[in-house]
């Protein structure tokens, strides 16, 4: 399902047929360093991540993840889209290229479009962003959003430490 399009960009729901395209994602070198390893090796297992993340995502909250295609050929570079963790007070957002489709402002484009879905359609009041302290192309694109660094976090025991960027959104009275 189309959710939002840019200029060069259309972002739809991801559905469990783009196995192959998330399994390329997730076990993307950079990706695991900056996102971790999911363990997703076949496209059995990136088909049931897809259902179980996404997907369900999508239907308890209305936003998820989305596959980013360009309108130009229909090739997929990447995801961007809205995530609520647990971990977090508010809903973050995210985004991965494959590594071919990296520096080519798809990221940017795509996740600014989702920032004013968040704020006009969804209503957010905030969006917070988190990175790896040293996924500088990460932490610059948050910036560049408006985001503004809040604090240094563990997300997760265990995990690495991140960085937690906020931007408010103003609320009209």
């Amino acid at each position: 399902m189309k959710i939002l399009e840019t200029e060069r960009l259309l972002l739809r729901t991801m559905a469990p047929d783009d196995a192959p395209f998330y399994l390329a994602l997730v076990t993307d070198r950079t990706w695991i360093n900056y996102m971790g390893d999911k363990g997703i090796r076949t496209q059995a297992a990136a088909r049931a991540a897809i259902i179980r993340g996404p997907c369900a995502m999508q239907r308890r909250h209305g936003f998820s993840l989305y596959l980013i295609e360009r309108k130009s050929d229909q090739v997929v570079p990447g995801i961007c889209g809205l995530i609520k963790r647990a971990a977090l007070p508010d809903v973050d957002i995210g985004f991965g290229m494959l590594a071919q489709f990296r520096g080519h402002g798809y990221a940017h484009e795509a996740a600014s479009a989702v920032m004013l879905h968040a704020e006009h359609t969804l209503s957010l009041q905030r969006l917070l962003g988190i990175t790896g302290t040293d996924n500088l192309a990460s932490n610059n694109l948050l910036k560049k959003l408006g985001l503004c660094f809040e604090k240094r976090m563990l997300l997760l025991p265990g995990d690495k430490d991140c960085n937690l960027y906020r931007r408010d959104f103003i609320v009209p009275h």
